[in-house]
């Protein structure tokens, strides 16, 4: 499986009507849909289509065709997305119709090229599951603590400053959690 962990833009066009592809991190999308409506208020069309992992490692997946024929946007691009094994992202496509109708068929073909495009354009990267574990550090161990999270690059997603030290809950691949507690071992206690 893979995902991204920027946001990507490509745009295609098909018998004058113009297809402006987002491809982002899952983290980006709430609210994306508004904002892309409001920067392009002529647009006739925000389709999206989505994929991401839940806590019960199932792939939990959406689409949208807001408004177009049943199937024919939302459908085409969640395809595309499971050909492509993209997950813990999602690709929104702007329409702006250019005035002479595709037809169902072309409507398909015409969002699954947009979201293959922008694909193609995007720096895929692995997924890996990201897991959080919780430890302790005493207050004279906090700088050397702080350097090996960034060394490996740890998310510290919450620190607590306590009587008798530093309690973290940091999140990162196993590779990466297998690192640093072989390097800080000494230096932490279990959380």
């Amino acid at each position: 499986m893979r995902t991204v962990t920027e946001p990507w833009r490509a745009e295609t066009e098909l018998k004058r009507s113009r297809f402006l592809a987002h491809l982002v991190p899952y983290g980006d999308v709430p609210g994306l849909r508004e904002r892309l409506r409001a920067e392009h208020p002529k647009a006739n069309h925000v389709v999206y289509a989505h994929r991401h992992i839940n806590e019960y490692d199932q792939i939990v997946e959406n689409s949208s065709d807001d408004g177009e024929p049943r199937g024919c946007a939302g459908a085409p691009v969640l395809g595309v997305m499971r050909g492509e094994e993209l997950v813990e992202c999602a690709i929104l496509i702007v329409r702006y119709f250019g005035g002479i109708k595709l037809g169902t068929g072309g409507m398909a073909r015409a969002y699954g090229a947009a979201a293959r495009a922008v694909v193609e354009a995007a720096r895929l990267q692995p997924w890996e599951r990201r897991h959080t574990r919780s430890f302790h550090c005493a207050y004279a161990h906090l700088r050397q603590v702080e350097y090996l999270l960034k060394r490996y690059g740890l998310e510290s997603l919450e620190r607590f400053f306590e009587g008798e030290g530093v309690r973290w809950e940091i999140r990162g691949t196993e590779e990466e959690l297998e690192g640093f507690a072989r390097e800080a071992g000494g230096l932490l206690r279990p959380g």
